[in-house]
């Protein structure tokens, strides 16, 4: 077995899930904010909307994330012309989709989170003074803290078993955007079996771990 072309996409899963966790939990925890203290008609819509990539096959987010962001669409060509290439099939691309699959984990997670925050300390906070922002910072992400635990956790572990819609908007180019999952369809394919199960067992034993340590560094915090 190429132990050097075993590490190439784990390597690169690992960079597309951390930086897609981070990105993730970033968005999901500013919206999810947002939607629990917010009230306006048509919200049940909007979070709907939201949770929408949960349910929908991997293919057809891929396959509206390549219409979206492809040469042809409007915000396609305007990165390109900022970035001098193209978003579809790129290391970005494989990014974006885990992103979106990997949101509503973040948003339901966080929002219940944030829901089940004392709205008495909040409104303390806010009559001694305190800003928006001050309220957030010091008083609901604190004590939301195991939530936004779990929601990193899911995100990078979401990001990281992402296939259908990477496979669509990133395609499967060795070294560049060929993840995990993607490498694992490619050598069942092509009958590489040890290679397969080696992939297969590296990506059991680091989801496995993830969702092993979650609830005790929720306990320890």
């Amino acid at each position: 077995m190429d132990w050097s072309a075993y590490w190439i996409p784990i390597r690169l899963s690992l960079q597309v899930a951390l930086l897609a966790s981070i990105l993730t939990l970033a968005l999901g925890v500013a919206v999810a904010w947002w939607m629990s203290r917010a009230r306006f008609r048509g919200r049940i819509v909007l979070e709907t909307l939201f949770l929408l990539p949960l349910v929908l096959p991997p293919t057809v987010v891929g396959f509206l994330l390549l219409v979206s962001l492809g040469r042809n669409s409007w915000i396609g060509r305007a990165a390109e012309w900022l970035l001098s290439a193209p978003i579809v099939f790129s290391w970005w691309a494989a990014v974006i989709a885990a992103v979106v699959v990997a949101f509503p984990l973040v948003y339901q997670t966080m929002k219940t989170g944030f829901l089940s925050v004392d709205r008495h300390l909040e409104d303390a906070a806010r009559s001694t003074g305190a800003n928006a922002w001050q309220v957030f910072r010091y008083i609901s992400l604190p004590l939301a803290w195991r939530s936004l635990l779990t929601a990193y956790i899911l995100a990078f572990a979401r990001a990281l078993g992402e296939f259908g819609a990477t496979l669509m908007i990133a395609g499967n180019i060795p070294g560049k955007t060929q993840t995990l999952p993607t490498a694992i369809y490619v050598a069942v394919e092509s009958g590489n079996y040890p290679m397969a199960w080696a992939w297969t067992v590296s990506i059991v034993v680091i989801s496995f771990g993830l969702l092993l340590i979650t609830p005790q560094l929720s306990r320890r915090t």
